[in-house]
This record gives C-alpha cells, structure tokens and sequence, in this order.
C-alpha cells in the first residue's frame, strides 16, 4: 500500500522550512560577500606591496621634498638657454634631435634642484594628452 500524506500537517512546516532555507540564503550571500571583500582587500594589498617593491624610492615623494627646498628664481636661467629651449621644444620629424639634455656637475652644486625645476616646467608645457612626464632621482 503506497504511503499517505496528510496535507494539513506537512503543510504546517513549510513555513519553517522556508524561513530556514531564507537564513540560510541570506547567511550563505553574507559570507560570499564577505569572502569576495576579503580577496579584494588581499589583491589591494598585495599590489601595494608590488608597487612598493617596484619603486621603493618614491619619486613623486622626492620631488615634492626637493621642490619645497627650492629658493624662487634660483635656476631660472637654465630655462632660458639655447640648449634647453630646443630640447624642450617641438621636435623634428624623427623626433631624435636633441633628445636628451644631461646635466653634470660635482655632488652639492644643484642638479638635483634644477632637475626638479625642469620637472616642473615639463609638467607645466604636458598639457596635451599624448604627452607625458617621467623622472626618477638616483641619489
């Protein structure tokens, strides 16, 4: 004889049946969430660590503390030259001419001062989005 089923009384724990299985969705979701926000703050972390680790020495860092040392007009006659107007000027078709300017000098004497003026007069002509400015101090 095949089993019956009281309807009434089966029916009377659906609702407990749903309200658990909702706790356990609503618990289950939690946890995901919880877990993805865990990873995500990981992956952050550990690519900070990878940034770090790729450049350590900080150089926006180092132009800000080197720029803070500047005296107003001092090495504003570099940017006057001959030799820095065409370097920093529009280039040729190749685009090689005058390509790098190098600046030497014995340790004390400011290159590290007007490298930071020339940064920031670069940065202050990169206005167009197909120009960039990069620098890092090797002190």
């Amino acid at each position: 004889m095949a089993p019956t089923y009281n309807m009434a009384q089966e029916s009377s724990h659906l609702p407990n049946a749903v309200g658990n299985t909702n706790c356990f969705n609503t618990s289950h979701s939690h946890n995901v969430s919880t877990n993805i926000v865990n990873i995500n703050t990981g992956l952050d972390d550990e690519k900070e660590k990878i940034l770090k680790w790729l450049s350590p020495l900080e150089p926006h860092q180092r132009h800000q503390d080197v720029r803070s040392e500047r005296l107003d007009g001092v090495g504003d006659w570099l940017l006057e030259t001959e030799e820095f107007l065409k370097w920093s000027g529009p280039k040729t078709e190749n685009g090689s001419d005058h390509a790098v300017l190098f600046c030497s000098g014995n340790p004390g004497v400011g290159k590290t001062h007007l490298s930071s003026l020339v940064i920031d007069k670069l940065c202050d002509q990169a206005t167009r989005k197909d120009m960039a400015v990069t620098w890092m101090y090797c002190d």
